[in-house]
């Protein structure tokens, strides 16, 4: 069996929970927004993967790429992503797998409008360190796993570029 045969793991809630208090910045301008977008359209790129890119920080769009492949459709689920990370402080997918955990799904339990929130893999909140939430960069485009698995990677290479990790 190949790594690309086997089956990927879902995260537990414990283990997103970790990767948001590990992934936290001392600040983020716009310079960052634009690093971290264009790290993230580098690595899309390399794996041809379809997707748009989005980081909105205050509700302010401070960058968005759409890839070869990407669709108007994937920018309407980044919107409805981030407004999940805007209303619960957490990953899309963490509220997503919180809803799962307890034996229901977001859409049947959170009494939120569908067609304006999508608790799916692919927004992570921007947090900076003694501020907290403050924006969120999204991916879509991918299964929701792979969109947030590489959310999660942009932000750890930047983070770790800086020292920060």
């Amino acid at each position: 069996m190949t790594n690309h045969d086997k089956p990927e793991l879902t995260p537990t809630v414990e283990e997103l929970e970790a990767q948001e208090r590990r992934l936290v910045f001392r600040a983020f301008t716009h310079d960052d927004a634009w690093e971290l977008g264009s790290l993230l359209v580098r690595l899309a790129t390399e794996r041809q993967a379809p997707v748009a890119i989005d980081i909105h920080r205050a509700g302010q769009q401070l960058f968005h790429a759409a890839l070869p492949g990407s669709t108007p459709d994937n920018d309407a689920w980044i919107a409805r992503k981030r407004r999940v990370v805007e209303r619960y402080g957490s990953a899309s997918y963490l509220v997503g797998t919180r809803f799962r955990a307890k034996g229901s799904t977001f859409e049947d339990s959170s009494r939120l409008d569908p067609d304006l929130y999508a608790a799916h893999g692919g927004s992570f909140p921007i947090t900076v360190a003694d501020v907290g939430v403050i924006g969120a960069v999204t991916v879509s485009g991918l299964p929701q796993l792979a969109d947030h698995k590489m959310v999660v990677e942009a932000l750890e290479q930047f983070l770790d570029a800086r020292g920060l990790l």
